[in-house]
């Protein structure tokens, strides 16, 4: 029986990263947690998304690219593409990028129309941006 592979997907800032993975069919997906990293001191979570990877049978990733309103590569963008490369050099896995602008303002808008409060939307945002880049990419792919 052969085995299904999994597409993890991150929402990379300077402080977490958002991880979500999809469901064995590739048709959703699912938030897993938020880990903490550190630009600053070259701290980017990559033990544990080692095991996650292990855990779910992880074969790509799909990194949330967020470009400028213009489509430009701006700063932030410049940062993720950075943690996908070095993500593909220590996996050894492909990685995708997935236009994000307007990701996290999605997520919040739902979770205010949700009634979240301030506090736990702010432990939250990150995980369901993951979600939302992974469902887009997963949609796309369907559509293939």
């Amino acid at each position: 029986m052969q085995k299904n592979n999994r597409v993890m997907g991150l929402d990379v800032g300077s402080k977490t990263v958002g991880v979500a993975v999809s469901d064995l069919l590739g048709w959703t997906a699912q938030g897993i947690e938020t880990i903490s990293i550190n630009e600053d001191k070259e701290e980017y979570g990559f033990d544990r998304l080692k095991e996650l990877v292990e855990t779910y049978d992880v074969e790509r990733f799909v990194v949330g690219l967020p470009k400028n309103m213009d489509g430009s590569i701006g700063p932030r963008a410049e940062l993720s593409i950075e943690y996908g490369e070095k993500l593909e050099e220590l996996f050894s896995l492909p990685v995708t990028y997935l236009d994000e602008r307007l990701t996290t303002m999605q997520v919040n808008r739902m979770l205010i129309e949700g009634n979240t409060s301030r506090k736990k939307r702010k432990k939250v945002v990150d995980k369901l941006a993951a979600v939302i880049i992974l469902q887009n990419y997963l949609d796309q792919q369907a559509r293939l």
